[in-house]
């Protein structure tokens, strides 16, 4: 990750569920040009996401595909169980609160995490605050809580 500067952002669940904030998290990276991944090991909660992505807008969908279709390279939102960017995408996002990278660095990230997933990500803050100490490249870290139904950020 030598000379890269990647920026991470943790998103701390305590209101709403990863399948209610991916949808908007999406539609801003669509708005900004980009291809996301989201990757969770618990296919249950891609199917729900999935959904999501198809109803939680009413006036619009957001376009999506699942990792192994034929289809998936011309994917906007790709949903995988593996951090592959077959669609292209420079933002990925772990639905599932596990910290994993890709071959290549993606450009930015977006961690989602509930109470249950506190203690890891505070484990991933720390790795990735020691990398850019260690000359691995720049890391910007982020750090996002609910606060009234509203996304603020956190010291």
């Amino acid at each position: 990750m030598s000379g890269i500067i990647v920026r991470v952002d943790f998103y701390q669940l305590s209101t709403s569920s990863a399948e209610a904030a991916l949808p908007l998290i999406a539609r801003a990276a669509m708005k900004a040009g980009e291809r996301m991944l989201v990757v969770s090991a618990d296919e249950a909660q891609l199917a729900q996401i999935g959904d999501a992505l198809w109803t939680r807008q009413p006036d619009s969908f957001l376009a999506h595909g699942m990792a192994g279709d034929p289809d998936a390279a011309r994917q906007p939102i790709l949903l995988s169980t593996v951090p592959e960017p077959v669609n292209g995408a420079r933002f990925l996002a772990l639905a599932d609160g596990q910290w994993r990278e890709g071959s290549e660095p993606f450009e930015r990230t977006f961690l989602l995490f509930g109470e249950a997933g506190l203690q890891g990500a505070r484990e991933c803050w720390r790795m990735l605050g020691s990398r850019a100490k260690d000359g691995e490249g720049g890391v910007e870290r982020r750090f996002w809580k609910q606060d009234g139904g509203k996304w603020v950020e956190g010291p």
